[in-house]
């Protein structure tokens, strides 16, 4: 269960305040690392020069978790998002399931995945639910995200459940249909609060609890956090996120333009415990994301972790530094094909070096103080 620090007085603290865990069920994520790395030596040697490593440019173990992007074209144009400036909101074609098995088969240290990128996942129909049974297949933790909206659709929300995946995050801004429509540009507030009691259900009967309910925050919401919770209570889910923070995805138009929607500083820290509290009394466990000034180039502990743990593989196989960026065009670190030569080679130790010095590369400073 969530509870906010006692010490948060302003809003500027929320950006301290209790982080969603990252995983909704800690044991089961700690019991499926833990097979991971028994399965294969190689994976656990891989894991201890991980935990050993000294941030610096050149590195000597693989990254231990990725986020993979099956797709990069989705069904809404949201407000907030850069694939509503894609043509037909798509950027590239889908990655297939050949392509995905040879990221997971060439990345020997992978202890964790998240299966999404810019796109609807669900989109890919049963190639997407594959890959899931495929990584899982070797104890890797798979996350996805999803917009709910095709679950009704050739019973995808049992298919997905029955994958094995171990973390869905369900996005849901907003508490009636006018807020959430004209947020989730395309979307039917109806027929995904129904889909969501479909997955949540079945969720429930399979003995499924990694659901949660995941709302980014912002002006045209603002109003509806409250009910927010109650939905989230009508809907059965167990968990409910408030993202507080809107990225630019590297892009000064996107900052523009987000900057104008964002409401972090809009939610104090009073309304915040209120949040939780009515959580609480609803079986709802409330937390609070942000990303917002979370990284300093102050000393390397402090500076964004991604280019020395994890990467982002896009549809068309782009090694992309992060998923706040989650576009080759924006920033490509090199052909995930060649996923070694890249992650060991000159490229990326420049890019590391850059962060250690503190000459933020563009696309990364809106996650910097």
């Amino acid at each position: 269960m969530n509870v906010l620090p006692e010490n948060l007085s302003s809003p500027d603290s929320l950006r301290h305040a209790d982080l969603p865990t990252p995983k909704p069920n800690l044991q089961a994520y700690d019991r499926e690392r833990r097979l991971a790395l028994l399965s294969s030596p190689r994976r656990l040697l891989n894991y201890l020069r991980f935990r050993l490593a000294i941030r610096r440019p050149n590195i000597s173990h693989w990254p231990i978790k990725l986020d993979i992007e099956n797709v990069s074209r989705c069904n809404f144009a949201c407000t907030m998002c850069q694939v509503s400036d894609w043509p037909g909101r798509q950027r590239a074609e889908d990655m297939s399931l050949v392509d995905f098995q040879s990221i997971i088969d060439g990345q020997p240290g992978l202890v964790e995945i998240k299966i999404q990128g810019m796109g609807e996942p669900t989109m890919q129909g049963d190639a997407f639910f594959d890959m899931i049974r495929y990584a899982r297949r070797k104890h890797i933790w798979v996350r996805t995200t999803t917009n709910a909206s095709l679950l009704h659709l050739n019973d995808n929300h049992a298919k997905l459940i029955d994958s094995g995946v171990n973390d869905v995050q369900v996005s849901l801004d907003g508490a009636t249909a006018a807020t959430y429509e004209a947020i989730r540009r395309g979307g039917k507030f109806d027929r995904v609060t129904q889909n969501c009691r479909l997955l949540n259900d079945y969720a429930r009967e399979k003995g499924n609890v990694g659901i949660q309910m995941w709302v980014v925050v912002q002006r045209t919401n603002l109003a509806e956090l409250e009910a927010l919770v109650d939905l989230a209570s009508k809907l059965r889910f167990g968990r409910l996120t408030f993202a507080l923070d809107l990225n630019d995805w590297g892009q000064d138009a996107w900052r523009d333009a987000n900057s104008q929607l964002a409401a972090e500083h809009l939610v104090d820290t009073a309304r915040a415990f209120e949040l939780v509290e009515q959580g609480r009394a609803s079986g709802i466990a409330v937390g609070f994301w942000t990303n917002t000034t979370k990284y300093s180039a102050r000393k390397p502990e402090t500076i964004c972790p991604w280019p020395f743990e994890r990467a982002y593989v896009s549809s068309d196989m782009r090694v992309v530094p992060c998923c706040m960026i989650g576009n080759p065009d924006v920033s490509d670190l090199g052909d995930a094909n060649a996923f070694e030569s890249n992650w060991f080679g000159q490229s990326y130790a420049d890019f590391r070096q850059s962060h250690l010095d503190g000459n933020i590369p563009r696309p990364c400073q809106g996650c910097y103080e």
